[in-house]
């Protein structure tokens, strides 16, 4: 890429080059590349929830039983019900922040 001189336009003015000297392809590629790398990431998220949810709608379902672990908290009164899914909570938690931690660790 050649670099625009603009003193042999205006001599007798002092201008100063508007553009860098170096634009590299790659450098204005970067934002669209990490794009991609996002899109790609949401993209393989996305398939691995809806196999999950195909799974789980099927008559054996999944082996793991969310919101029935052991732990969780049920309470069943004469009146009304109460369930807490503390261990379930704990576990999707522990699995969220290990996903967060893993694309943090491949964005470096």
């Amino acid at each position: 890429m050649t670099v625009l001189d603009f003193s042999e336009l205006f001599p007798n003015k002092l201008v100063r080059n508007p553009l860098p000297a170096k634009i590299g392809r790659m450098e204005a590629m970067e934002p669209m590349r990490e794009l991609g790398k996002m899109l790609v990431f949401a993209g393989a998220a996305l398939a691995a929830i809806g196999a999950l949810v195909w799974l789980a709608a099927r008559p054996g379902g999944l082996p793991l039983r969310l919101g029935r672990l052991p732990g969780d908290i049920a309470y069943q009164g004469k009146h009304g019900s109460f369930y807490f899914p503390v261990v379930t909570c704990i576990l999707l938690s522990v699995v969220l922040m290990l996903v967060v931690w893993l694309v943090q660790w491949l964005k470096k």
